[in-house]
C-alpha cells in the first residue's frame, strides 16, 4: 500500500520478474491485483497490489482487511503523503502488522532518514530508531535489498504464527469481480482457509454457482487452490462486491436460496434508503432558487473501480448541485442503461468499458451523453468542470469610464444637458452610469442620449468632449463626475 507513484507495482514487478505496469492505463494501478510468488526458499507469499489514488479508500480498506501483513511503500525522495497516512491508518484499523519499505534510495534526492523522522512524528517508530516496526530501504528498479524486505515479511508471518487448515471446505474473500464478454462473470478471490477445487459449489455475497474453471494471475489453469492462494474463478451467476466473503457449500440448491434471500434483502434496503423528495426539500430548493441535479449512471469493468468512482462523484455534491448515482454495475453499456438515462435525464460514465452497438444507436437517437474514461482522475475532473458550468455565474462590477461635467444647459421638454470631457476609458450609449458629487453617489441610472456636436453617437473615447443627458435626472452640476460601469459575469468554481 502507499501513495500513487511511490513504486508499489515496480516492487511487485521485481519480485515477480514480470511487468504489471505495462498493462495499466496512465501508469496507475486501477484495480487490486493479486499475485502469488514462490521464493527461492520454497516459501510462498500472496501479494495484493492496491491502487494508490485517494479515490480507492474503500478498496484499500478492504485490501487491508484480507491481508496478514501490510507493506507500506514510501518514496525516499518524497515524503509521507496523505494517501500514505491513509494506507497506514487502514492497516492499523484492520490490526495488520506493518512493514515499511523505503523505496527509490538510488535516486539523487533520496533521504530515508527524513521518512523515518516523519513516521516517528506519527507515532510509528521503526526498529532502527528503537521502535517495533520493521523497515527496509530498497530500490525496486535495481532490485536492491528486496530479498531482505521479503525476509522481514516472512519473519512477521512467523511471529504471527499464521496457520490454516487445507483439509476443509474453502472460505475466503472476493478481491475483485468483473463481466468478461467471452467467459461471463469472473471473480478474483483469495482463499483464506481450506482448499478450493474445480466443481465446488460457491456462495459469494448475493451470488452463487459451481466453479467451472480456475486460473492463476498469468492465466494458467488450476485444479485446486490452497490457503493464501489468489485465483480467478468462473461459474458465478453474478459479480459479487469486492470485499464480500465466500463459502463453499455442499448443496447447490441451498447456496442458491441463500443468495436469492440476500439479493432480495439488498433490493429492499436499496428501495428503503432511496431518498424521495420531501416538502422540506422542495422548500429548500425554492429558497435557493437555482438548485440543480446531475444524474449519473456509472458502468465499469470491475466492481472496485465502479465503487471508487461513484464515491468520488457523490463527494462533488454541494448545496446548489446534487450528484445522484442512479445506477452502477459491472459490464458494457447496454440499451437498458441508455433507456434508464433517457427516463431520468442522466449522463452515462463508462470506466474501461464501451457501449454496445444498439446502445450507441439509441444514445445518438435520444441524445444521451456517454462519456468513456480509462483514468479515474479524468472522469472526476470532467464531471467537476461540468458542474462548475451548471453553477449560476457571479457578476462583478467593472468601471469602464470616468467623465467630468464641464458645463450644463437646461433645455425645455428635454431637461438638463451636460457638456462633458471623457477623462479615461470609453463611454458608450448603453453603459449604466452613476453621478458622483464630491465622492458621494447621488444617482444611478442610464443615459437618455449621447452626442458629439449635433450628432448622436454610439461611443466617445478618452480625451474627447460630448453632450449627454441622464434618464429621469436633471440635477446635474458642474464638477460632477459621471462614472460608467458594467456587470461582468465571472465563472464560479466548486469549493
Amino acid at each position: 500500500m502507499g501513495h500513487v507513484d511511490h513504486g508499489k507495482t515496480s516492487l511487485l514487478d521485481y519480485v515477480r520478474k514480470a511487468n504489471v505496469i505495462a498493462g495499466e492505463a496512465g501508469g496507475i494501478t486501477q484495480h487490486i491485483g493479486a499475485y502469488e510468488v514462490t521464493l527461492e526458499s520454497g516459501k510462498k507469499i500472496a501479494f495484493l497490489d492496491t491502487p494508490g489514488h485517494e479515490a480507492f479508500t474503500a478498496m484499500r480498506a478492504r485490501g487491508a482487511k484480507v491481508t496478514d501483513v501490510a507493506i507500506i511503500v514510501i518514496s525516499a525522495d518524497d515524503s509521507v503523503m496523505p494517501q500514505t497516512t491513509e494506507a497506514i491508518n487502514h492497516a492499523a484499523a484492520a490490526n495488520v502488522p506493518i512493514v515499511f519499505a523505503i523505496n527509490k534510495i538510488d535516486k539523487p534526492g533520496a533521504n530515508p532518514e527524513r521518512i523515518r523522522e516523519q513516521l516517528s512524528k506519527m507515532n510509528y517508530l521503526v526498529e532502527d530508531w528503537g521502535g517495533k516496526y520493521q523497515c527496509q530501504e530498497i530500490s525496486a528498479k535495481q532490485g536492491k535489498n528486496i530479498d531482505l524486505l521479503l525476509e522481514k515479511v516472512l519473519l512477521e508471518a512467523e511471529m504471527l504464527d499464521l496457520k490454516a487448515n487445507p483439509d476443509r471446505m474453502a472460505k475466503g474473500a472476493v478481491i475483485e469481480s468483473s463481466l468478461d464478454k467471452g467467459r461471463g462473470y469472473v471473480a478474483t478471490i483469495l482463499v483464506q482457509t481450506g482448499t478450493l477445487k474445480v466443481g465446488d459449489v460457491m456462495l459469494a455475497g448475493c451470488y452463487s454457482g459451481r466453479i467451472k474453471a480456475m486460473f492463476n494471475e498469468r492465466g494458467g489453469r488450476l485444479q485446486e487452490a490452497g490457503p493464501s492462494t489468489p485465483v480467478l474463478i468462473l461459474g458465478l451467476n453474478g459479480a459479487p462486491q469486492a470485499g464480500d466473503q465466500f463459502n463453499v457449500m455442499e448443496d447447490e440448491r441451498e447456496a442458491r436460496d441463500i443468495a436469492n434471500k440476500r439479493l432480495q434483502l439488498q433490493r429492499e434496503q436499496g428501495i428503503r434508503t432511496h431518498k424521495h423528495i420531501t416538502l422540506d426539500e422542495i422548500g429548500r430548493r425554492l429558497a435557493i432558487g437555482n438548485f440543480k441535479e446531475l444524474n449519473v449512471i456509472v458502468k465499469g469493468d470491475v466492481d472496485g473501480s465502479i465503487e471508487a468512482l461513484s464515491d468520488s462523484l457523490l463527494k462533488l455534491s454541494n448545496p446548489e448541485i446534487q450528484v445522484n448515482v442512479i445506477h452502477k454495475s459491472v459490464g458494457a453499456i447496454t440499451e437498458s442503461d441508455v433507456l434508464l438515462a433517457t427516463a431520468s435525464e442522466a449522463i452515462i460514465i463508462g470506466f474501461q468499458v464501451r457501449p454496445t452497438l444498439n446502445a450507441r444507436k439509441i444514445a445518438e437517437k435520444e441524445e444521451i451523453e456517454i462519456r468513456l474514461y480509462s483514468i479515474i482522475y479524468d472522469a472526476i475532473n470532467e464531471i467537476k468542470a461540468a458542474m462548475e458550468g451548471m453553477l449560476a455565474p457571479e457578476f462583478e462590477e467593472k468601471i469602464v469610464c470616468n467623465i467630468e461635467v464641464r458645463e450644463t444647459f437646461k433645455i425645455p421638454k428635454v431637461g438638463t444637458i451636460a457638456g462633458c470631457l471623457v477623462l479615461d476609458g470609453k463611454m458608450s450609449r448603453n453603459t449604466a452610469v452613476r453621478v458622483i458629487r464630491e465622492g458621494i453617489v447621488v444617482y444611478a441610472g442610464k443615459l437618455a442620449s449621447l452626442k458629439r456636436f449635433k450628432d448622436d453617437v454610439k461611443e466617445v473615447s478618452a480625451g474627447f468632449e460630448c453632450g449627454l443627458n441622464i434618464e429621469n435626472f436633471n440635477d446635474i452640476k458642474i464638477g460632477d463626475i459621471i462614472e460608467g460601469y458594467e456587470q461582468v459575469a465571472v465563472k464560479r468554481t466548486l469549493a
